[in-house]
Formats: structure tokens, C-alpha cells, sequence
């Protein structure tokens, strides 16, 4: 966790929480301020009479004399915690006084502290620490907004509010705020939450098994889960915030409710090197006293490295009792020693259930294009975790008992092999050039591709960029999941699941794209599984758009890829191929338009498909089911990518950004 205004936001909320308890112990009504008025005007007069005595006397005698203190402006709002009024947090079994969504209902203390939420703790949420409220009976724990100011000041890329709606019959509650910076200009931003026991679990924040109720038969619990959700919204780095206005939803649009705000420093310095992304909470082990080391393969280079551990779409908190990363031998040997990696001065770290974490930087020297090895020790039963499932490359998993091997070098207490990620979602670099996010389905995920051989088209895309000297070697950051949708959810984002397909891309953009330090371009390819499951060709359509549009505003340059043939795979229906011309034919046309929401339009249609059937993969391309690229493919989807363009430069041949571009042709589709 770095230090700085990250920091100093959480520092200003307890300042402020401080003086509202103070406010709240003294119970006692208002003083009258008429005295206190009374007096004020007879200081202000004097000091009137002294300001005009000083300027009389210059003029006379012409002496210098002291210029006259001025009391400092206070800065306008007042920190988050002296703002918050409401109770929605009780007691199992005592809810009196607690009421969120205006029948007695709250949320449940325990079930809060069972997920790792406890009163006061930071909790790491889309890249963003913010503090859980300081609930205790009786005691304020978030607002309702209603226009309120509130205090920040620093540099930030982003505001994070842990929040959710009510009041609305199950729908969203959202509105405008605006972000005012020091130099009074303002900028509008809009907060939406779904209805915390309506709403999506795929991008919760949080889900509890039951809410609390203090209805007229007696106090109890209310069946059905619950949520809390993050929400960022953009910030512009190159200006300094003085304060936010928070939106105001009207009285009959429902409540919005705030729990925490959080803000993400400008000037973090970190890049992504490797990142995945998590598909599902699933089954795994058991695994006990045992440590799991994870195979990554850098892509940008630095010096010094952290590492983000994910407990996503997880009930409870989970414990890793240490951690390592190293530069990798062969197999499961470290190639020079392990390097301890610890959590704000300690071994050992609990990540709460939804929440994230960095370990502390280290210095290591990791080069581009290196393998290496993330070790994490387990020494609690876990019989769940949040995983990436489709992993290419093989991992590595000690026996059962065998207790802390982190800093094992050889290799071989390792005896068990693991092919999946979990756990692990990023690998970072500080001061590297920035990163391109490769958002997409199985096809980006690697799926069918050389196992261990890093033949994905993120990979060779990351390997084109660093052998060409001219160019900086960004980090390529592969958030494919196989099977993943861009509208609808697959893993329903609660509960251990054998769907490992993820929530959709719209859902998981946020924790998976937004919230990657230093990335600054996106790449979308998804679409067809929409298609093959169902979903007309105009939502997917939207939802590649509403993607970009969100990227765009975080100042991201954005890419979008035509979707490839997949005729003679089982449901790559005649309609489905109708439905596929119909998004590639709107993407093409999107290129040269200059309201489009894409910086440029890739054809890997063009690139994969047969020009004596366009409806298919070209034979030499196909891995043999049909609609997965084999290596070969995956190699010319990489090679039909400009690297200027990719990178902002100006195009070698001529070409202007944004149009078709795809180096193999083809014909049809």
C-alpha cells in the first residue's frame, strides 16, 4: 500500500470521524450563538479601528509597519466521516435504530465481520484503498446523497465510493456529482449503484448472506443476499482537487447510499507487467499448510516489483503466511534466491472476502520476456478460491503439511502440478512506459494454444514491441477469460461454481481494466460467445461501445478487433454467422467515423478467416474445433497489429489511425 494522498484521504476521514464522536458524546443540544455573535462584532471592530489607525499613520509619518496577519481560508466541504448521519449497520438480533432502505432493514455486523469487514479496517478495491466505516450500535455509518461537499485535496486518476441504492422498487439509483479542483473548475461525473438486494452479485463488491430486520414481529435476519458495490469514477491527474460535490437523486428517484470514499494517487508509479483475470470462485484442494508457486512470464522490465493478490467473488477472508517472487530456473527452481515479499511490514496478510492487496515493493531486477515464480503459503484449510481456470502455463504445488516453502530455490518439494492461477492477479513494475490491456474471450486467453509456450497473441504482440528498439516496450496485460461474454454474466458472481466463463465484461471492466495501474490502451475482441448463446448482435454491439465510451473517459486510446469465423463449431449456427457480419459490418464502419469511441479497428476476421470460405477459419490457422486460432493463427493476429498505431505513432505507411487495418486480407464476411 503506498503512502501519500492515498493515504492522507484515509487520515482526513478519521480526523473527521473523530470529531463527530466528540460531537456525539457531548449529547447536548446547540448552545446559543448570540453571545458568541455579539462578541465576534466587537473584535471585528476593533480590528477595524487598528486596520484604519495603520493606514492613517503611513500616511502622516510614512513609517513601515507590520502588515496585518489574515486567518487562512478554511478549504471548502469537511471531511467524509463528520458527514455521515444514517445507521445502516446493526446487531444480529438488535437491529433497533438501524435502518437502511426504510423497512427496518440493515446490514448485519457479523456477517460484515465474518467477511473480513471489520469497523475501521482498510480494504483494497479496485486499486483503491478505502476504510470500512467504524459501525458500532447506535453510531453513523455512511449517508444518503443528497449534494453534500466533501473535503479531498491532492492530485488523483481516480474516486472510488463503496456504495448501493434502495428506496427505488429494485432498480439503480444514481445522479450527478461534480469533482472541483483548486483552480474552481468543476467536473461532472455520474455515480450509479443497484439496489442492494435486487441488484447484480457479477460486480458487487461484497455479497452477504442476509440483512438484519427490525420489523414489528421482532428483531431478526431477512433471508437473501445482500450487496455493497465500488464504483470509480475518473479524476484528472494534472489538476489538483479541492473537493467533491456529491450527486443529488431526488426524493422520489430512491437513496443513494455512501459508505466509504477512497482515491487513487497520480502519481503511483507502478505499470502492469503480467495481470489475469479472475473467472470464478471455485472448489479447489483442500489445501492446508501447503504452498502453491505460480508460473508468470513478465512483459514490460524494471527494478523494483509488487505483487496484487485477489480474494474476489470470496465469502470470507483468506490468510497467506508468506509470499516470494523470484526469476524463474527451470521448472519450479528459482534461478538465484527467493526474494520474502511482505504486506505493510508483516510475513503474513488476511485479504478480506471481495478485497485486494500489493505486497511491498522490492528491488529485483526482472528484464522483459522472463519467466518467473510467485510463491504463496496457505497455512489455513482452504477448500474455495478466487482463480483464473484456463491457464497456458504450469504451476506448481507443494504437499499437503509440507508447510512454508517460499523460499525454497530447488524446486523440489514441489511435487504437484496446478493449471490454474489463484490467488494472483498482477505483477507490477514501477516507473514503466504504461500498458495495453488485451480484453477478451478464450481466443485472447490462449485457449488451444502450446502449453508453457507462451504463443497467445498478447505474447507475441508483447515480443514484437520489445524487439523493436525504436519503440517503448509497454507491458501487454492479458485479461482474457475463455467462454466470457461482454453482456451477460456466466459465473453469476457469488458462491463456488463449475462455470468458470466469468461475469461479463461489462461487469468486470472496473476491477479488470480500470483498475490496472499505468495501463493506458485497450484492446477489445469479445463478441462471439453473446453471439453463440443468444444475444442480439445490437446489444453486443452497445456493449463493446459502452466499454469504450467508459475507457475513453479514463483517458485510455482504445482498439476493437472484428470478430473471427466459426463455422463447423457446434453453435456456430447460420444465424450466428448473420449475427457476427452484422457487428463486424458496424465496427468497419465505425473506423472512419470520427464520433466512434475506437482510436482504430483491427480485422482479425480478415486475418483468420478462408478466402474460399469466409464463414471458416482458414485451415492452416484452425486448432481443430473450428473457432480457436491454433498458434499459427494466434501468430497473425499479433503480426496484423501496427505498432506504431498500437503505441499513438505516426504510421510508417502513410495510414491514418483509426481506419481498417488487418496486414492479411481476405475476402467476404
Amino acid at each position: 500500500m503506498s503512502d501519500g494522498p492515498e493515504r492522507r484521504v484515509v487520515e482526513e476521514r478519521r480526523a473527521g470521524r473523530g470529531a463527530h464522536r466528540r460531537t456525539r458524546r457531548r449529547g447536548s443540544a446547540p448552545r446559543s450563538r448570540g453571545p458568541l455573535r455579539a462578541f465576534a462584532a466587537v473584535l471585528a471592530g476593533a480590528a477595524l479601528v487598528t486596520v484604519l489607525h495603520a493606514t492613517v499613520s503611513r500616511d502622516v509619518d510614512a513609517r513601515p509597519t507590520d502588515p496585518v496577519p489574515q486567518a487562512p481560508v478554511a478549504p471548502p466541504g469537511r471531511p467524509f466521516d463528520s458527514l455521515l448521519d444514517r445507521v445502516g449497520v446493526s446487531r444480529d438480533g438488535s437491529a433497533a435504530g438501524a435502518d437502511l432502505d426504510g423497512a427496518g432493514n440493515s446490514l448485519s455486523a457479523r456477517a460484515l465481520a465474518r467477511a473480513g469487514w471489520t469497523p475501521g479496517r482498510e480494504v483494497t478495491l479496485l486499486g483503491t484503498t478505502l476504510e470500512v466505516p467504524d459501525y458500532a450500535p447506535g453510531r453513523p455509518d455512511h449517508l444518503v446523497a443528497d449534494g453534500q461537499q466533501v473535503r479531498l485535496h491532492g492530485r488523483y486518476e481516480s474516486l472510488t465510493f463503496l456504495v448501493t441504492a434502495t428506496g427505488a422498487g429494485g432498480a439503480p439509483v444514481g445522479g450527478s456529482g461534480r469533482i472541483v479542483y483548486t483552480d474552481g473548475t468543476g467536473q461532472p461525473f455520474t455515480l450509479t449503484a443497484p439496489d442492494w438486494a435486487a441488484g447484480p452479485a457479477g460486480d458487487a463488491a461484497l455479497v452477504l448472506p442476509y440483512a438484519n430486520t427490525d420489523a414489528e414481529d421482532g428483531a431478526g435476519t431477512v433471508p437473501g443476499a445482500v450487496r455493497l458495490y465500488a464504483r470509480s469514477v475518473p479524476a484528472d491527474p494534472g489538476r489538483e482537487v479541492s473537493h467533491l460535490v456529491l450527486p443529488g437523486t431526488g426524493a422520489d428517484t430512491g437513496n443513494l447510499h455512501v459508505f466509504s470514499i477512497g482515491a487513487r494517487a497520480a502519481d503511483h508509479g507502478w505499470t502492469g507487467t503480467w495481470a489475469r483475470a479472475t473467472s470464478a470462485y471455485m472448489e479447489v484442494g483442500p489445501w492446508q499448510d501447503q504452498t502453491v508457486r505460480l508460473a508468470v512470464r513478465s512483459t514490460a522490465g524494471g527494478h523494483r516489483v509488487r505483487i496484487r493478490l485477489d480474494n474476489t467473488f470470496a465469502a470470507e477472508p483468506v490468510t497467506i503466511g508468506a509470499a516470494s517472487v523470484a526469476l524463474r530456473g527451470t521448472g519450479a527452481a528459482t534461478h538465484g534466491s527467493a526474494v520474502p515479499l511482505t504486506f505493510g511490514g508483516r510475513s503474513d496478510v488476511s485479504i478480506p472476502a471481495g478485497g485486494q492487496v500489493y505486497s511491498d515493493p522490492v528491488d529485483l531486477l526482472l528484464p522483459p520476456q522472463t519467466d518467473a515464480l510467485v510463491s504463496l503459503y496457505l497455512p489455513d484449510p482452504v477448500y474455495a478460491a478466487p482463480l483464473h481456470y484456463a491457464a497456458g502455463d504450469t504451476s506448481y504445488l507443494g504437499e499437503p503439511g509440507g508447510g512454508d516453502l517460499t523460499l525454497d530455490t530447488t524446486g523440489a518439494p514441489f511435487t504437484g502440478r496446478l493449471y490454474q492461477w489463484p490467488f494472483l492477479t498482477g505483477i507490477e513494475v514501477a516507473d514503466g512506459p504504461g500498458a495495453v490491456v488485451a480484453f477478451g474471450d478464450s481466443i485472447t486467453d490462449g485457449v488451444r494454444s502450446t502449453r508453457d509456450g507462451h504463443a497467445r497473441w498478447p505474447d507475441v504482440l508483447s515480443a514484437r514491441l520489445h524487439a523493436r528498439a525504436d519503440l517503448p516496450h509497454p507491458g501487454v496485460l492479458n485479461l482474457g477469460i475463455s467462454g466470457n461474454h461482454v453482456v451477460s454474466d456466466a459465473y453469476p458472481g457469488e458462491g463456488a461454481s463449475v462455470n468458470a466463463s466469468g461475469v461479463s465484461q461489462l461487469h468486470r471492466a472496473p476491477r479488470d481494466v480500470f483498475g490496472q495501474y499505468g495501463a493506458d490502451t485497450l484492446v477489445l475482441f469479445a463478441g462471439i460467445n453473446d453471439l453463440r448463446w443468444g444475444t442480439p448482435p445490437e446489444q453486443v454491439i452497445a456493449g463493446l461501445e459502452e466499454l469504450a465510451a467508459a475507457a475513453r473517459d479514463r483517458g485510455m486510446r482504445v482498439f476493437v478487433a472484428t470478430l473471427g469465423p466459426c463455422a463447423g463449431e457446434a453453435r456456430c449456427t447460420a444465424q450466428v454467422e448473420t449475427a457476427r457480419r452484422t457487428v463486424n459490418a458496424h465496427l468497419r464502419s465505425r473506423a472512419p467515423d470520427p464520433s466512434s469511441p475506437f482510436d482504430g479497428v483491427w480485422d482479425f476476421d480478415a486475418v483468420l478467416r478462408d478466402p474460399q470460405d469466409p464463414t471458416r477459419l482458414l485451415p492452416a490457422y484452425d486448432s481443430g474445433d473450428h473457432i480457436h486460432p491454433g498458434d499459427a493463427g494466434l501468430r497473425a493476429l499479433a503480426e496484423s497489429v501496427d505498432l506504431d498505431a498500437l503505441l499513438g505513432r505516426s504510421r510508417a505507411d502513410g495510414g491514418v489511425q483509426g481506419e481498417v487495418s488487418a496486414d492479411t486480407p481476405g475476402g467476404g464476411g
